[in-house]
Order: C-alpha cells, then sequence, then structure tokens
C-alpha cells in the first residue's frame, strides 16, 4: 500500500521541475526559484512517505513473527502439558515401587524432608 505522502510528494516534485523549467525558459528567478524549492519539498515528502511504508511493512513483519512464535509456544506448551500426565504416572508408579522396596528408607527421606521444609519455613531462632 503507497502511502499518500509518497503521491503528494510526488505531484508536488513534478509540479517544482515544471514551474523550476518555466521560470528558466520565461527568465523568472522568482518561478524558477519557486519551482525548486517545491520540487525539493516534494522530494522530502516523498522520502518521508517512502520511511513510512517502510515503518509500516517491518511492523507489519514483527507481528507476523510475534503471532507465530505465540502459535508455536502453544503447541510445544500443549505437546508438555500432554505428556506430563504420563510422566506423572511413571514417576508416581516408580516412587511407589521403590517405597515397597525399602519401606523404612522411605519413612527416614520424607522425615529428613519434613524436617528441612520445617526450617525453610520457620527458620532457625
Amino acid at each position: 500500500m503507497v502511502d499518500t505522502d509518497r503521491i503528494v510528494g510526488g505531484a508536488k516534485e513534478a509540479a517544482g521541475k515544471v514551474q523550476g523549467a518555466a521560470g528558466d525558459f520565461v527568465g523568472s528567478n522568482r518561478d524558477s526559484v519557486e519551482g525548486r524549492f517545491r520540487e525539493a519539498q516534494g522530494q522530502a515528502q516523498n522520502v518521508y512517505g517512502q520511511v513510512k511504508d517502510k515503518a509500516r511493512d517491518l511492523a507489519d513483519r514483527a507481528s507476523d513473527y510475534a503471532s507465530d512464535a505465540y502459535d508455536r509456544a502453544g503447541d510445544v506448551a500443549g505437546d508438555a502439558y500432554g505428556r506430563s500426565g504420563s510422566y506423572l504416572r511413571d514417576g508416581r508408579a516408580a516412587v511407589g515401587a521403590r517405597v515397597e522396596e525399602n519401606p523404612l528408607v522411605a519413612l527416614l527421606i520424607a522425615g529428613a524432608v519434613g524436617y528441612g521444609l520445617a526450617l525453610l519455613v520457620h527458620g532457625r531462632r
């Protein structure tokens, strides 16, 4: 999509060239200078429009990249969530098997973890 500043700038530039050439042809110094000034204004406005077009394109491209990254992150998170149930079941089965094999060791580990948590929560006084 072309910015209106590019269109208006191009028109001003063309009109300035015509006015400057007409001023040169007729010998009017004032028309020649005004034409060159209008031409320069048109060039500047045209460049401004080009910059706005580029900025708009970059913003659109950045938005597309962000949307793609968001979609990919959602897919990865969904996969991880789907696999988490099987990991939980596998972990529960492994821990359950170890506790059945060595109940005394499991009791000592649970007590140590509970004592460590109590120290973290209440701290030493």
